[in-house]
């Protein structure tokens, strides 16, 4: 009996938690939406909707690892707050996909006419901020400052 309890709160605590969004696909987009765009116009919508969703990507990992804190705490202290869970994914979940998609037709409707875009992918972007966290990380652990700030 005992056993079935476990694992139904351990389904359960899936079913509540907010998506990575590492793993949320891009919704399609046709990429007719912008047929009519030059490619400055590409390119500054390019730059607009992968900032977006990197903004977006951030409130959604944020999110994700509060549903996993939530989800620990309730395991451990007091399982029936599980039910409590507001978790799931939300309309910012949908909005991710869709800017996600709306990126990549961008980035086809550039390919097409052969424009030269500067504007990075919002997964280039979540990488490289990853990629400098990990490295200011690494020169704190290596250059601890005492107490008295020197």
């Amino acid at each position: 009996m005992f056993r079935h309890i476990v694992v139904f709160l351990w389904a359960a605590s899936l079913l509540a938690c907010a998506s990575n969004p590492d793993k949320i696909s891009a919704a399609y987009v046709s990429p007719m939406k912008y047929k009519d765009y030059d490619c400055d116009q590409v390119s500054l919508e390019m730059d607009n909707v992968s900032h977006k969703t990197t903004t977006l990507y951030h409130q959604l990992k944020k999110e994700r690892n509060a549903d996993n804190w939530q989800t620990g705490v309730g395991l451990v202290l007091f399982w029936p707050a599980l039910f409590f869970l507001e978790g799931g994914d939300g309309p910012e979940a949908a909005e991710y996909a869709q800017l996600k998609g709306e990126f990549n037709a961008l980035d086809e409707v550039a390919v097409q006419k052969k424009c030269s875009v500067a504007a990075k992918s919002p997964e280039e972007i979540v990488k490289e901020a990853e990629e400098l966290a990990k490295k200011e990380a690494e020169e704190a652990k290596k250059s601890p400052i005492d107490s008295t700030g020197k």
